[in-house]
């Protein structure tokens, strides 16, 4: 018991609340699986209230419970499954293997299935009221239950507790303590059988229990309840109160009848006995529920049940049965049934209008979802039970009394009811007849087929009535339609087919056929029409011609409105699906003609409005019309395949006139281009697709005859031949018919069953273009691109066939206008967008030329002809190729490449600006792809050059909006500029920025003036500030027949990435081309490679010749700049071969070493829209050993003054580069590098055998020479920025340099060697043509030499500490440009053959142009390093030539043929020292301290073209310098200022170096007292002949004019972006000159300027000694 209860033990037990747990199982419906839930167990605060302790838990009333204990609770796993039991059953057998419990729902389900048997009474224990008992405190009431059967047994086993439980035979209830009012509300099923219900009732016992000892249980009281009244019906549903009769403890109630006969429910002491009912104060209640398929509550179901007994109740039950609840009639159906049919029987005459609309009543309640299921019992109760032969007669009478009314009737509401029943109504009155015609042999059978026709005709009056106003009557026409289908099959029982089909065809021809009718009606009528073609009675062939009429008289009328077209596609199928293909029935080919004839045309029309209604009307209404029209198209073909010619003749002679025909012809066309379309059939459908087109082609063929015999002619009509046309060749074109995609066996089952449908389209189209005749003009050029796209198509035959139109043709053009540039333009224009598209191949273009070529053999235009066949032809080419390449990944050459041979062939061949700027475009995105940015402006500016700035408007095109062509082309510049900026090519983007600026200065837009003002100065800033690298040239060969034609047999020169060698620009080609064969030579290919059927490449690296010189040779312009114009706008290429002709001398191999310089010229300059370009001419060119020999030292020396100027200017951050150059020359030079050359050239057998080469070879002695001079000025400079720990190496160097100079047979340089070189009078070789001339004009006029790009001018000058006192103060002077490049700063010293061996003037190829035994050279920076390997073959590494000179142009070259024979070396040493003086040349490398410049002749002219002013040193004044002109004409010495600089205090200066010369000792502890500072003096011009007798010898004292005369004319920067700029030469940068020692020299005093304290110790030399007259030199050159 509860707390303060004794807690003795005790033998009873009893049933005492605990716990309460609650779980929601809402989360599970939704899906989500729930595992191991934890139900936790409440118990209630009050005990009273433990019979809504779920509840409570279930509203979270938390005062009134809690928690058990904190552990207490239940876990359970749920899981929810779908489907039936029985589904459940097999699906999840496994659960059914541990004893799970079924738990039925509490009550009936939705749907009562007829066979369920179930007979469930549930009870609920509520609660009870009870007195003390004379008792002080409250009873503990238990309840016990049993069920007691008429004989006073107890049933066993009737009472279950839930499910799982086993049944019991009593109920004992829970014990609340001490309460006299408890409340149990205990739920009990009774599954107690039907037949054990009658006389059993229920027996509740109290009984108080004990807390004592004993724990004894005291029966105080009992109550009982009977299950059925005495009239049959079972308790009914609710809660009853129960009387408790008082009892003692030892009361016997096993005698049931001592109690039975007393009340047991207050409720029917009510009206009998009030003091009863006060006198029993205590109360029970139950709440009752019985579910049951056998027993019912309901008194009125069972009075019409038993109407014999009560036969005065007939009226009332009847109209009583619609009250009752639907689930009760269906329980007893069949008994109800017998009953109305039993009361039928008894008087029909007085109650057959009551029994049939209680029939009518029952049939309408199985039509509900509830209970449709018992429709079959029903049915077998018609069947098999039913036994009304004579129901018939009256069945019809009442249903045709209330057809009758229906037009009249107000309210139609239970005649609509009476007409939805209609179908089981005809069942009943067939079976009836039937059971009556068994039953009497067929009597009255005329009688009954009079009023089945008299119905008939009464529904047909009724049919066709129109509803006027209400719509009422429509509404009860529909529910006779919806019906009436299933009466076919139940009259079929009893009549012929044809008479059942005769009598159907008149009640749905009946219907009205206006088309305002309601559209429900229309909806309904439609649906009758699909059931009945869905019927028995359709699919009998008599029957469905009679039939068809009238269901295609409906259909017709619902698809002229477009109404209902998901049933019509319905019915239509199922009308298709009954006519047998190939059938030769007669019905069936008599149906086609009614089809045919009414539907035909309605259904193109239908096919053509669906397909082409807007599909923005929701996603629901386009699958709607998606399917439809699949039902349509499927209808469509299967009529079509039906008919035969029979039927094609009947269709074509059924139209009255030509209007007629050709609207059905234009129609049958339309759809037929409808079905092709791709998306008509799902993409897997190839059968379908197969069985349209045959289906298609096949009416086709019948439809083309009719089209040539109406249309031709006086009769042609353009409009109905064009859409042939189009349609023929959308169908050709079609996916589905590509055999060539097919798989083998694909392709060969469809050839088998259809053929090649292209091919046969293909010649019907031939036979009806052959048959236009003159009309053929009316389609040219219209059908050119239709037609080409047919013959693209890869089958031959279809290729065979329709080719020669093209010759047709370009026949009738011919004659009409005198030529076919239609047929031109058209086919180029249409070749373009179907190759691109895939379409064509190498054979069609061969098919394409032979069969036209062949064709127009004999006409007269044959030549016009030919040309526009080979036009095309070629654009094939470039189109294939194109096709081709674009089906690459990534970007490469070779997509650049075909695309920029596709733009200029529609450029130069076509003309074509519209496909010209299309594919400009096209080829802009593939350089931005491949971040080709330069090449992308240069492509961009190609359509920019197209547009004017002016206010034409612009169509939209490509992806520019409509816009004016001066917006265009100000985005063009834009976007050009950026791509500029973006590829570091700013000086291009300068141009541009001055062009649209002055644009906006134009129109006052100073806004964006100022932006591009902006743009433009830091683009200047970027040119001064940013690093650029300087690409790699290389030349590129594609030979062989397997090249694309845009490549094949072709040389061009490819612009290489940044970084890139030729090993890794080699690699790329390979890959792009990887079947090509790398060739191991450089030698021109002969014929059997072009015409081989492989690859074959040829890649070597190339030397680029900048066209323009002028800046390039001009003073004072940083590198930056100048590296812009090394390599861009260069047209022109060199490449260097050497070899050896006549016999190799081993000793000195320069003897015969010779050199192939082959030059290579493009057709567009680079960069450009491409990196690469098509040579367009090469020049190859031998040089002889001798100029290979000159060349080589020039460019040596050249190399040598760079690195010295680099050196001084402090652009070097360390002096390695030039400490290994250094020591490559002189080290060489020793061991036997220049020796080589004194022997091969100099040596008396050479001399006498090359009497032509004196010239020569005086320059190249002269060359050796001033290479003395250089190395000795390079020692000087050196000496003074080497560092300590290098000193060893420099003095070893200083030795090595007196082995040098004994080699060269010099001990002290003679007079010779003081002026400065000049040139040979005739000019120098070939080779030599880096040489230019630097004499000064005698007014003091600058001529600007060409020089090096990498040559940096010494400006700035610094002192050295190793010189003496006279020179070091003329060092510290010198200066140098403050650019620097970091090209020299980053030289790394690598073994080289010779220190002559890098040359740039000898190509990249020539590895080895100095003696052999040369040991070192200097190398330069990793940059240069390897950007001249020896081509494809010879990839090794090898100094670079990038830092040499390059060659100036022949006609610079002829300037130099004037110099007269006073340059010729002279020797005599009785000539006096005017007569052997030379023209010296000023050089910032002169030995002399204050050396200025001589007076030369003062008839010398000059040539200069003005240079930009520089800034004059105000700190001494202007020098004067001499030159004379090349040329005879008479001019005026023009003046100009020259930098002055501060002069040396060295007076006369020694000619020579002196032997003893502290730094050539090797005394590099004293310095360099000898050497004096490097004067740099800016001149320019060409070198002229020299008059040596007009050349008066200078006086110590002389001094020349001081004023500075500045020309204000400048050059502009010559770059254009636009186009190649062929200049005339320009102006050459002064040379280098060798600075000399502090001995007087050798010839008289030169002119020098006054100026203050020029003399050391105040003392000057006047008479220099005599000396031989110098060799002449050239300077090097760019």
């Amino acid at each position: 018991m509860g707390a303060g209860e004794k807690k003795n033990a005790c033998s009873v037990q009893y049933r005492r609340p605990f716990g309460c747990a609650v779980l929601s199982i809402a989360d599970l419906l939704t899906g989500e699986t729930k595992d191991d839930l934890i139900l936790k167990v409440y118990m209630c605060n009050t005990e009273s209230e433990w019979y809504q302790i779920h509840e409570n838990i279930i509203k979270k009333l938390n005062a009134r419970y809690n928690l058990t204990g904190s552990n207490a609770g239940l876990a359970v796993s749920l899981q929810l499954l779908h489907g039936d039991i029985e589904q459940i059953r097999r699906e999840y057998s496994s659960v059914f293997s541990h004893g799970v419990s079924i738990t039925r729902k509490l009550g009936f389900s939705n749907i009562i299935m007829p066979g369920e048997m179930r007979n469930d009474l549930y009870i609920t224990i509520e609660r009870g009221e009870f007195e003390k008992g004379g008792k002080s405190v409250a009873r503990n009431v238990e309840v016990t239950m049993f069920i007691v059967e008429s004989s006073g047994q107890i049933l066993k086993d009737f009472i279950s507790f839930g499910s799982g439980e086993p049944p019991a035979s009593e109920y004992h209830s829970f014990v609340l303590y001490h309460n006299n009012s408890p409340r149990w509300s205990e739920l009990l099923k009774l599954p107690i059988p039907v037949d054990k219900f009658r006389g059993a009732h229920i027996r509740f016992e109290f009984r108080h229990c004990s807390t004592k000892e004993k724990g004894e249980k005291k029966l105080f009281g009992f109550s009982f309840v009977p299950l059925m009244q005495e009239d049959g019906r079972t308790l009914p549903d609710g809660t009853h109160e129960l009387i408790v009769h008082k009892c003692e403890e030892n009361t016997n109630l096993q005698d049931t009848t001592r109690y039975l006969k007393l009340p047991f429910s207050k409720g029917l002491l009510l009206g009998n006995n009030h003091q009863a009912m006060k006198a029993t104060k205590e109360s029970f209640w139950i709440t009752s529920f019985l579910c049951s398929t056998k027993l019912t509550q309901n008194g009125d179901m069972l009075d019409l049940l038993k109407w014999r007994t009560h036969p005065d109740k007939i009226t009332g039950c009847l109209s009583k049965l619609k009250e009752i609840d639907g689930s009760e009639i269906v329980k007893f159906l069949q008994d109800t049934l017998d009953t109305l049919f039993g009361i039928l029987d008894e008087n029909s005459q007085k109650y057959g209008s009551k029994v049939f609309d209680s029939l009518v009543h029952i049939i309408n309640l199985l039509q509900d979802s509830k209970f449709h299921h018992f429709k079959p019992v029903m049915d077998t109760y018609i069947e098999s039970h039913f036994a009304g032969a004579l129901a018939y007669r009256d069945l019809i009478k009442v249903l045709k009394w209330y057809v009758d009314r229906i037009t009249e009737a107000e309210r139609q509401e239970h005649i609509q009811e009476v007409l939805k029943a209609q179908e089981y109504i005809f069942k009943y009155i067939v079976q009836s007849r039937r059971l009556f015609s068994l039953a009497t042999g067929g009597q009255n059978e005329e009688e009954f087929r009079c009023c089945i026709q008299e119905l008939l005709m009464s529904v047909r009056f009724f049919l066709s009535q129109e509803s006027k106003g209400s719509g009422a009557l429509s509404q009860s026409q529909a529910v006779f339609l919806s019906s009436f289908p299933a009466v076919y099959s139940e009259l079929l029982k009893l009549f012929d087919v044809r008479e059942v089909a005769n009598l159907v065809q008149d009640t749905l021809g009946s219907l009205p056929t206006i088309v305002h009718v309601d559209d429900s009606l229309q909806a309904v009528k439609l649906q009758c029409i699909g059931k009945t073609v869905e019927s028995q009675l359709y699919t009998n062939p008599d029957s469905r011609y009679i039939l068809l009429p009238v269901v295609l008289h409906h259909l017709h009328m619902h698809l002229q409105e477009q109404k209902d077209l998901i049933m019509c596609a319905r019915i239509l199928s199922n009308v298709f699906c009954l006519i047998k293909k190939n059938s030769s029935e007669k019905s069936v080919l008599e149906e086609i003609d009614v089809i045919v004839a009414s539907l035909l045309d309605i259904l193109l029309r239908t096919i053509l409005e669906i397909t082409s209604r807007p599909q923005s009307s929701g996603s629901a209404m386009r699958l709607q019309f998606q399917d439809v029209t699949g039902e349509f198209v499927a209808c469509l073909l299967s009529l079509l395949r039906q008919m035969t010619d029979r039927h094609y003749q009947q269709l074509l002679d059924s139209f009255n006139t030509k209007e007629e025909l050709r609207d059905f012809l234009l129609q049958i066309f339309t759809v037929f281009r409808i079905l092709i379309r791709p998306e008509m059939f799902p993409k897997d459908w190839t059968v379908m697709r197969l069985v349209a087109n045959n289906v298609i082609i096949t009416t086709v063929l019948y439809l083309s005859d009719a089209l040539r015999k109406n249309f031709l002619n006086e009769n042609f009509d353009y409009k109905i031949w064009d859409s042939y046309f189009y349609l023929a060749v959308i169908f050709i074109n079609q996916l589905c018919l590509q055999l060539e995609m097919f798989t083998p066996s694909k392709k060969k089952k469809v050839l088998e069953k259809y053929g090649d449908m292209r091919v046969t389209m293909g010649c019907e189209i031939f036979s009806m273009w052959q048959n236009l005749g003159e009309h053929k003009l009316h389609f040219i050029p219209a059908l050119i691109g239709p037609f080409l796209e047919v013959t693209l198509i890869p089958q031959p035959d279809l290729r065979n066939v329709m080719i020669p139109i093209f010759h047709d043709m370009m026949d009738w053009e011919q004659r009409r206008t005198g030529n076919f540039k239609q047929v031109e333009a058209k086919l180029i224009d249409k070749l373009d967008s179907l190759m691109s598209e895939g379409k064509g191949d190498e054979t069609y273009r061969e098919l394409f030329n032979s069969i036209l070529l062949k064709k127009i053999e004999r006409e007269t235009w044959r030549e016009s002809g030919v040309s526009l066949i080979a036009t095309v032809t070629r654009l094939m080419e470039r189109l294939l190729d194109y096709r081709d390449c674009m089906k690459m990944g990534e970007v490469d050459g070779k997509k650049i490449g075909c695309t920029v041979s596709l733009l200029n062939f529609y450029k130069t061949e076509l003309n074509k600006e519209e496909m010209y700027i299309r594919y400009i475009h096209k080829l802009y995105d593939l350089h931005l792809k491949a971040q080709n940015f330069t090449e992308a402006a240069y492509t961009l500016l190609l359509y920019d050059e197209l547009l004017e700035w002016s206010d034409r408007p612009l169509r939209e095109f490509l992806t520019y909006p409509m816009q004016t062509e001066w917006q265009r082309k100000e985005h063009l510049h834009l976007a050009i500029i950026q791509n500029f900026d973006r590829g570091k090519c700013w000086e291009n983007g300068i141009i541009l920025c001055r062009k649209i600026a002055e644009q906006y200065e134009s129109y006052y837009d100073y806004r964006n003036l100022s932006k591009m003002r902006m743009m433009e100065a830091s683009l200047y800033d970027k040119i001064m500030d940013q690093q650029r690298l300087e690409p790699e040239f290389f030349r590129v060969g594609f030979y062989g027949k397997k090249f694309p034609f845009f490549l094949r047999n072709k040389e061009f020169v490819c612009r290489g990435h940044d970084y890139e060698r030729l090993e890794a620009f080699q690699q790329r080609m390979l890959n792009e081309f990887p079947h090509a064969i790398a060739m191991q030579h450089a030698n021109q290919p002969d014929e059997t490679i072009f015409q081989a059927e492989a690859q074959y490449l040829q890649i070597y690296a190339v030397t680029p010749i900048p066209e323009s010189q002028e800046v390039l040779q001009r003073e004072g312009v940083p590198d930056n700049i100048k590296s812009f114009y090394k390599v861009n706008h260069i047209w022109k290429f060199r490449y260097d071969r050497p070899f050896h002709k006549g016999t190799k001398d081993k000793e000195n191999e320069f003897k015969s070493l010779w050199v192939e310089r082959t030059s290579l010229y493009l057709v567009q300059s680079l960069p450009g829209i491409s990196r690469w370009f098509e040579v367009e001419k090469r020049e190859v060119v031998e040089m002889s050993p001798l100029e290979n020999a000159i060349e080589v030292l020039e460019n040596k020396n050249q190399q040598l003054k760079t690195l010295i100027s680099q050196c001084q200017t402090r652009q070097m951050q360390n002096i390695n580069p030039l400490t290994m150059c250094l020591n490559g020359v002189i080290d060489a030079a020793v061991n036997g590098g220049v020796s080589r050359y004194q022997e091969a050239f100099f040596v008396k057998e050479y001399i006498l055998s090359h009497p032509e080469d004196g010239e020569k070879i005086a320059r190249l002695r002269e060359l050796m020479l001033e290479q003395a001079q250089i190395l000795e000025f390079g020692l000087a400079v050196h000496e003074k920025f080497v560092p300590q720990d290098m000193r060893p190496l420099h003095k070893k160097l200083v030795d090595q340099f007196f082995v040098m100079k004994s080699s060269l047979g010099i001990q002290e340089f003679s007079a010779c060697i003081q002026a400065s070189p000049v040139h040979f009078p005739n000019g120098s070789p070939r080779v030599c043509r880096n040489s230019a001339p630097a004499s000064m004009s005698p007014d003091g006029t600058r001529v600007i030499p060409r020089r090096s790009p990498l040559s940096y001018p010494a400006v700035n000058r610094y002192s050295s500490s190793s010189l003496s006192s006279q020179a070091s103060a003329e060092v510290s002077n010198i200066t140098g440009q403050s650019e620097s490049s970091d090209e020299v700063f980053n030289m790394q010293p690598s073994p080289s053959t010779s220190s002559l061996s890098s040359t740039h003037s000898a190509s990249p190829n020539v590895t080895s142009s100095a003696p052999s035994s040369a040991r070192a050279s200097p190398l330069l920076s990793d940059k240069h390093k390897h950007s001249r390997e020896n081509s494809c073959l010879s990839p090794r590494e090898r100094p670079c030539s990038a830092i040499y000179p390059t060659p100036g142009e022949t006609s610079q070259r002829l300037l130099f043929n004037h110099i007269g024979d006073g340059a010729l070396p002279r020797s005599d040493p009785n000539l006096s020292a005017p007569e052997k003086a030379v023209n010296p040349t000023p050089s910032s490398w002169s030995l002399d301290s204050g050396k200025e410049a001589k007076n030369m002749s003062d008839s010398g002219k000059i040539l200069s073209p003005p240079v930009p002013p520089r800034p004059t040193q105000t700190a001494s004044p202007a020098r004067h310098t001499t030159s004379v002109s090349p040329s005879p004409a008479g001019r005026s010495p023009l003046k100009g200022s020259v930098q002055s600089f501060t002069p040396s205090p060295v007076e006369y200066h020694s000619p020579g170096l002196i032997s003893n010369s502290p730094v050539l000792s090797g005394s590099y502890s004293s310095g360099i007292s000898s050497l004096s500072r490097c004067s740099t003096s800016e001149t320019s011009g060409f070198e002229n002949q020299v008059n040596e007798q007009s050349a008066p010898a200078a006086g110590p004292g002389y001094s020349g004019p001081e004023e500075p005369v500045r020309k204000e004319s400048k050059t502009p920067p010559p770059y254009s972006v636009y186009e190649r700029t062929l200049r005339r030469p320009v102006p050459l940068p002064h040379s280098l000159s060798i600075p000399v020692t502090a001995e007087p020299p050798a010839l008289p005093p030169k002119p020098l300027a006054a100026r203050p304290g020029h003399l050391e110790n105040g003392t000057r030399r006047t008479e220099p000694g005599p000396r031989p007259r110098p060799l002449p030199r050239k300077v090097s050159q760019l």
